[in-house]
Parts: structure tokens; sequence; C-alpha cells
């Protein structure tokens, strides 16, 4: 019996992966048509809606009010922050670029934990860091496209960076919130409040959109993000953290830019140079070491948010 649950929980790791992985080229799909702050107030007022159902079935969450403003707050930094860099930066970068960038997450958690809550780093996870950050380096440098100057693939890769960033400090302010409130509440509402925050971008961005261009093409791209990027990934996600170790489940995550890489080969025909596929494999290693047991003396709830 046991085994028939880690095998579901190995599947349902499996389909967060190709979730995730897809979404990057999906939403470099649906903004063929969609302005930006319309496709991401579609897809968070979209699932927050289904959240919101499941909370009226289930029963809403009994939350302070000092609870509910850090929700807000954490909400600014994602999905707000977060996905206003990584929706803009996918206009100016590639699929498999972004995800590989975005991979970076759990190493900058890393780094915020050791200036902000006095987290130690040991070697190896030094080294994982340092190998990381040099192969985004080359990730960028190697682009055929690459200039020196603030404008085209450049500023759609430090526009990524600061979702990386954005995501990072979620995950180090969302400890506290993480202790004592469940997966479902608190990013059902997380969700719901990230929804609101982009509605006043989307009032201002109203007059520019023209609803008769947008194609089938890109509203499926929207119903894919919401259903399965948004909702589908992370219950599955959660579902697999109740059966397996989180570090175990945190290695799948290093798939999801092969998988992004795959699909955008498929459906955009983008791909990487051979040499910036010799960094994106430095990012995953590096991303790997410091995050390996024994690279940092972390705390157990740190390290369920970081993996």
């Amino acid at each position: 019996m046991s085994g028939d649950k880690e095998f579901g929980a190995y599947l349902a790791l499996f389909s967060a992966v190709i979730f995730w992985g897809i979404s990057f080229v999906a939403t470099k799909i649906a903004l063929e048509s969609i302005p930006t702050f319309t496709l991401i107030l579609a897809r968070f007022a979209l699932a927050g809606c289904v959240f919101l159902i499941l909370m009226v079935l289930r029963g809403f969450p009994r939350l302070t009010r000092k609870d509910h403003g850090k929700i807000i707050l954490i909400a600014l930094c994602e999905p707000g922050l977060y996905f206003t860099f990584e929706t803009i930066g996918l206009q100016y970068t590639t699929a498999p670029m972004a995800s590989l960038i975005i991979a970076t997450i759990p190493v900058a958690v890393l780094i915020l934990a050791a200036l902000f809550l006095g987290e130690r780093t040991r070697l190896v996870g030094i080294v994982g860091m340092v190998a990381s950050l040099a192969g985004i380096a080359i990730l960028i440098t190697a682009d055929p496209h690459f200039t020196w100057s603030v404008s085209g693939n450049l500023l759609g890769d430090l526009l990524i960076f600061g979702a990386v960033l954005s995501a990072a400090f979620y995950m180090v302010c969302a400890r506290s919130l993480g202790k004592n409130r469940s997966a479902m509440e608190f990013t059902g509402l997380q969700t719901i409040y990230g929804a609101l925050l982009f509605v006043p971008a989307f009032l201002w961005e109203l007059p520019e959109v023209r609803w008769a261009e947008m194609t089938m093409r890109s509203v499926a791209a929207v119903g894919f993000l919401t259903l399965f990027a948004t909702i589908g990934a992370f219950l599955c996600y959660n579902h697999a953290l109740t059966r397996l170790p989180a570090t175990r489940a945190a290695i799948f995550i290093n798939g999801i830019p092969v998988v992004t890489a795959l699909s955008a080969w498929v459906l955009l025909g983008e791909w990487l140079t051979v040499v910036q596929m010799s960094g994106g494999a430095m990012v995953l290693a590096g991303v790997f070491l410091a995050n390996s047991y024994g690279a940092r003396e972390v705390s157990p709830e740190l390290k369920g948010l970081i993996s």
C-alpha cells in the first residue's frame, strides 16, 4: 500500500514539473495577443475564484487582522512583483533562459537567509552558489544577441532576476505563516489578494486592450496557466510533500528547465546554444550543491520552504 502511495507521489511530482516547465512557454504564447497585466489578472483571478469556491465548501480560514496584513505584504512579493517581473521579462528573453534563471531561487533564498536570518554556510554551499552564479553569467553573455546595453535580452534577463529576488524575499518572509496555516489556506488567500493587487494595473492597461484581436491560441494558454500551472501544479506538489521528504521532492524541481527547453523548441522554435547549455548545467549543479545535505545549517521550516 505504501508503495502505491509513493508511486502516486512521484506521479504528482512529475506532473507538477511538467506543468511548471510548460508554463514559461504558455506565458509567451499568451503574450502574443494579451497584454501583460490583463494576462496576469486573468490567470490569478480565475485561480482565486477556484480557491474561493474551495473555501466556501471547506470553510473560511480564521485569521487575525495581523495575519491578513502579513499575507497581503507577502502577496506583494509573490504573485505581485514576481509575476510582473517574470511576465514582462519573458517578452524580451527566451523561455529556456528564463526557466534556468528562475531555477536559482533556492540559491537566492540561502543567500538572503544568511544575510537576514544568520544561517551559516558551509564550503559546499558556497561552491554551489558560486557555480550557479557563474553559470548564469555564461548563460547571459553566450547569448548570440547579447549586448551590454540594458535593453533587449539583457533587460529580460535582469527582469527575471527581479522575479528571483521577489520569490526569495517571499519565501524568507513567509516562514512564520507557514508554521501555523495549511498550504491550502495560505496559498488560497495569497492568490486572491494577489489578484486584487493587479486590478489597478489592469484598469490602467484596459484602454489599450484589443479584445477582438485575442487569439484562441493565447486564450488556451491562459486556461493552461490557470488550471494546470497555478492550481494543478500547486495541488500536485503539495500532495507529493505529504508522501515524500521535501529534499527528495526538491530534486525533481531541477527538471523544470529541461521541460521548458523541450517545449520551447517544439512550440516556439527557441533553443540554447551549446555554450549556454553548459552554463545551464552549471546552474543546475550549483543549485543542487547549495541545497545538498550538509551545505548549510538550515532550520526545518526554512528547509521546507526552499525545497
